[in-house]
């Protein structure tokens, strides 16, 4: 079944290049010239071709030395031009109709100087702060002043129909199992280590945040709930240059970043490259009241994390005249952590009432951190809708760990101590991830043909060794130590075909998955058999979708996806990593993957509101669950539960109210059930109507100066399976000032002002009832300062998806 499936897709690949250069050549072409206000032609202005339906950007050329632009291979349908320049009102032409082989001339295009009273006013085209496309939503938080001086991880609490958990999980429109890309590419790191790598990446490194709910089947089938993409700021057109930012913040603690990037481009290569540091600490808090079998236990816990981490990336386009292109990125993340906890539990019966121990943790981790990646990139581009894409990646991630953890046991006035329990533990993880894949697209049928194959393999090395202390020197465990050796093969294929007819339009894929996966592990204690697993499955994947634009204000779009979330490497180990002397963690081999069928249908207005109805239906929920060990101990682990049930509706409004005031509000309805039955009375059956909001103002206001007013609020939901949370909310506000003739910029911020975002949920399952409540240093006052150098009219670098997009998301190494 294998070989045949893959067989038909790599055939299908080999053939699309033999099919005829006539069939090929169906698609219109577009000619057209743009001058400047003074009839002069008007080079390196953005020409962008947008489809009708949707006003999605279908195609983008540059001008020539003579204003010229030509655009080849355009599939029959409905479009409307839109120019920009740099200093310049942007030009938005009328709505045109393209026929198969039709040579369209257009009218001579001349952008006009912008209107000005007696004081010279300098004009600048800026992109909306959310753009509603018919496949995804972009926040533009480029130029969003509540962004300054915050991290990538912040940004994406603001992100419209996204809520961070107090856990650092990401949902989407009510859901979790979501997919995070870096430019392109999902990143290998799991919940824990991706939430540390965003914390470092400053917002002024990013240009916008793509929310895209329901891909089609030339992304990878990973992600349940969708995908979210963080798009960087290499793309923008920097040219020769130099930009600086530097930021700082406090709250309870400071934090500081600072970051440089630079771009060099001629006309036969485009070199670019940037470096950002932070560092700082971070400070949160958790209260766990625990009642289980007769007992109760009251912990009160304080953590703080300090890090020093550098990011960089380095890369070079070589253009092989106007139609290849070839391309070596290089990108790294190092980082150094430290973590302490004090944690005070006090516990006895709950018949008794009274308190007979208290236990008394400290502990302090160190991780170090050291994620490199490396592409090779091959591209075609006739500019008539004829692309090859091949990518062959490598990714090295490496994290040592350290942990050091003295427990007391003390009597309820902590003069006496009963017993004394030092546990100190390693756990360094290696993973190295081999990617290579090869797309292609070309006009054929009336519309557009995509085909790809992607190799994957990934091997992991995850070591647990835990020390007991004996008269203050460490002593291994061998019966709490292992070793677990994972490795995955993934090889996949997809076919996708598009096409636009009138006011219709198609689009149907599918994706293929093999997946080979086996698990070793091994106990350090002599003579103890080890556990060993190999799976192997085939999963198929289709999509599809259906447009229909009846009027040139309203547009309609159904789709659909299967889709598949696979457990995170780490998360499959069995070790089993102490919190304290009563909670521990412990992973689980016998994880099997989710699977969802998602339904969207959407509804666009005058191109700008968005009215979204979804349902899903994911199948072996990953969830996170907590449970009882013996009498004392509660431990949390994952497992598969057997059923949940999303429908949700979410409403987009970017609203213009005056010249000087506009906004943007996402309000998001959901409905999820969550079912499963584990035995011995541990059911989960659960539901919940949940609401969230988001909403931004902005005010633009004489000599250069801007105001930002942005809150959200999410009403009580589920959470991990089995946690019903309660409603959280907070409001940020920023003031921003333009300098340096427009080159340099000064933000300032302050985030959650009321500080009230904390969080708290509770819990039923089997014999354990949980009260949970918590919090972080969430209000900060920031400053934020950034400087342009150089010509902002050179094209900077281009952006590319590498390989390494699935398997990033799901490296998980401790915090």
């Amino acid at each position: 079944m294998r070989t045949i499936a893959f067989g038909y897709l790599w055939a299908l690949l080999c053939l699309l290049p033999t099919y005829s250069f006539s069939q090929y050549n169906q698609g219109a072409k577009i000619n057209g010239k743009v001058e400047g206000p003074d009839g002069s032609p008007l080079e390196f202005a953005n020409v962008v071709l947008n489809n009708a339906a949707d006003s999605s950007m279908v195609k983008v050329e540059i001008t020539s030395l003579e204003g010229l632009f030509a655009m080849d291979g355009v599939p029959e349908g409905r479009y409307w031009i839109n120019v920009s320049y740099v200093g310049l009102p942007p030009f938005g032409s009328e709505l045109f109709q393209l026929k198969a082989g039709q040579q369209f001339e257009l009218p001579l295009i001349q952008l006009k100087e912008a209107s000005i009273g007696l004081t010279e006013v300098v004009v600048t085209a800026e992109k909306p702060l959310v753009e509603v496309r018919a496949d995804k939503m972009v926040f533009n938080v480029e130029n969003t002043i509540n962004a300054s001086g915050s991290t990538a991880f912040e940004l994406l609490r603001k992100a419209p129909g996204v809520v961070v958990d107090n856990n650092d999980n990401i949902n989407l429109l009510g859901r979790a199992g979501v997919q995070v890309y870096i430019d392109g590419k999902p990143s290998p790191l799991s919940t824990t280590d991706l939430a540390a790598f965003l914390k470092t990446v400053q917002s002024d490194e990013i240009e916008a945040i793509e929310v895209i709910t329901n891909p089609s089947s030339r992304y990878d089938a990973e992600g349940n709930a969708g995908i979210i993409n963080i798009r960087m700021k290499k793309d923008k057109r920097l040219g020769a240059n130099a930009n600086l930012n530097l930021g700082y913040s406090v709250g309870k603690v400071p934090q500081y970043n600072g970051t440089v990037s630079g771009n060099y481009r001629n006309e036969h290569l485009n070199a670019f490259g940037s470096y950002s540091h932070s560092e700082g600490e971070n400070r949160n808090y958790m209260d766990l009241r625990r009642r289980q079998l007769g007992m109760f236990y009251d912990q009160k816990n304080q953590q703080g994390h300090q890090w020093s981490s550098h990011n960089f990336k380095a890369g070079t386009d070589f253009f092989l005249g106007d139609k290849h292109t070839v391309g070596f990125l290089a990108t790294g993340y190092l980082s150094d952590n430290n973590s302490w906890s004090n944690s005070r539990t006090p516990f006895g019966t709950i018949a008794a009432n009274r308190v007979d121990t208290i236990l008394l943790a400290q502990g302090n981790d160190d991780n170090s951190r050291n994620n490199l990646n490396f592409n090779l990139n091959y591209r075609f581009d006739d500019k008539g809708g004829k692309v090859w894409n091949i990518d062959a990646d490598y990714g090295r991630f490496r994290n040592d760990g350290a942990a050091y953890q003295p427990n007391y046991y003390t009597d309820p006035t902590e003069t006496v101590t009963f017993r004394e329990k030092i546990n100190t533990n390693e756990t360094p993880t290696d993973i190295d991830i081999y990617t290579f894949k090869v797309d292609h697209e070309r006009p054929m049928l009336g519309g557009q043909v995509g085909a790809g194959l992607k190799l994957a393999k990934v091997s992991t090395d995850n070591t647990f060794r835990f020390f007991d202390e004996f008269d203050g020197s460490p002593v291994l465990n061998t019966n709490r130590s292992n070793r677990f050796a994972y490795e995955e093969n993934i090889n996949a294929g997809y076919l996708n075909y598009q096409r636009q007819m009138g006011k219709v339009g198609v689009q149907a894929g599918l994706r293929v998955e093999q997946t080979h996966s086996t698990g070793d592990l091994v106990s350090f204690k002599e003579g103890a058999e080890g556990e060993q697993f190999d799976r192997e499955y085939v999963d198929f994947f289709p999509s599809g979708g259906l447009t229909y634009a009846p009027s040139e204000k309203h547009s309609f779009q159904l789709t659909y996806s299967r889709r598949i979330n696979r457990p995170s490497y780490q998360d499959l180990n069995p070790f089993l990593n102490k919190l304290d002397e009563l909670t521990y963690e412990q992973g689980n081999p016998f994880l099997k993957p989710e699977y969802a069928n998602n339904i969207q249908l959407t509804h666009s207005f005058n191109y700008r509101f968005n009215t979204t109805l979804s349902y899903s239906h994911t199948k072996d929920l990953i969830t996170r669950i907590t449970d009882t060990a013996e009498v004392n101990a509660s431990y949390i682990t994952w497992l598969n539960l057997a059923d949940q049930y999303n429908y949700s509706l979410s409403i987009s409004a970017p609203i213009p109210i005056t010249k000087w005031w506009s906004s943007f509000t996402n309000m998001t309805g959901s409905y999820t059930q969550n079912k499963a039955d584990y035995g011995d009375g541990k059911l989960v059956n659960l539901d919940a109507t949940t609401f969230n909001i988001y909403s931004q103002h902005t005010f633009r206001l004489p000599h250069d100066f801007s105001i930002e007013v942005s809150g959200w609020y999410n009403s009580p939901s589920l959470w991990g399976g089995t946690f019903e949370m309660d409603a959280m909310w907070s409001m940020d506000a920023g003031i921003q000032k333009k300098i340096l003739d427009g080159r340099g910029n000064i933000r300032l911020a302050i985030s959650d002002i009321f500080r009230t975002n904390e969080w708290h949920g509770i819990s039923r399952f089997g014999a354990l009832d949980l009260d949970v409540s918590g919090g972080w240093d969430s209000r900060r006052f920031r400053v934020n300062f950034s400087y342009l150098l150089g010509n902002d009219q050179v094209k900077g670098a281009r952006r590319r998806n590498t390989g390494l997009e699935e398997e990033q998301n799901r490296v998980k190494s401790g915090d």
